[in-house]
């Protein structure tokens, strides 16, 4: 079979321990967490992991069920691209002397709908939120700049 790009969303209470077990099902299948993302959820009280792997459908549904399994887990569920809306955030340190004196770069940050969210004597951040190819296009155009540093979020969706 195939395999694709799956996200998986699951929904626990927020016990210590858990992240472990869950990740323990991905390792004993010898299957590479690509990203993971944690935070409370819309509904109080509960958090909702955010995972993403690349398997076929057969072993996705394998894991949904060892996951749904875990005593903490209210629900999981798997989605292909194509099904969800996803984004991750990315953040770009850069040279500051490359704002004062290169105006094109304030024409990449402007076309990549990118916002500066912090500016010092050495350096300025840039962050940008989109997929991850538009996160990658901007570290492409970025790099000759004096990127200095450079960090992307785990998938949120």
């Amino acid at each position: 079979m195939k395999e694709i790009k799956y996200t998986i969303s699951i929904y626990t209470e927020n016990n210590v321990g858990l992240l472990n077990r869950i990740s323990a099902i991905f390792l004993k299948r010898h299957i590479n967490i690509r990203s993971i993302t944690s935070s409370e959820s819309e509904i109080p009280n509960i958090h909702r992991f955010i995972i993403v792997v690349k398997v076929d459908k057969e072993k996705i549904k394998k894991i949904i069920k060892q996951i749904e399994k875990q005593i903490e887990v209210i629900a999981a569920f798997s989605h292909t691209d194509k099904e969800i809306i996803y984004l991750q955030t990315a953040l770009y340190k850069v040279k500051s002397k490359s704002l004062f004196k290169e105006r094109k770069i304030q024409n990449i940050i402007k076309d990549s709908r990118a916002n500066i969210v912090t500016v010092k004597p050495d350096y300025f951040v840039i962050e940008k939120t989109g997929w991850k190819e538009e996160t990658d296009e901007l570290y492409n155009k970025l790099k000759k700049y004096g990127l200095l540093q450079f960090v992307r979020s785990g998938r949120i969706s």
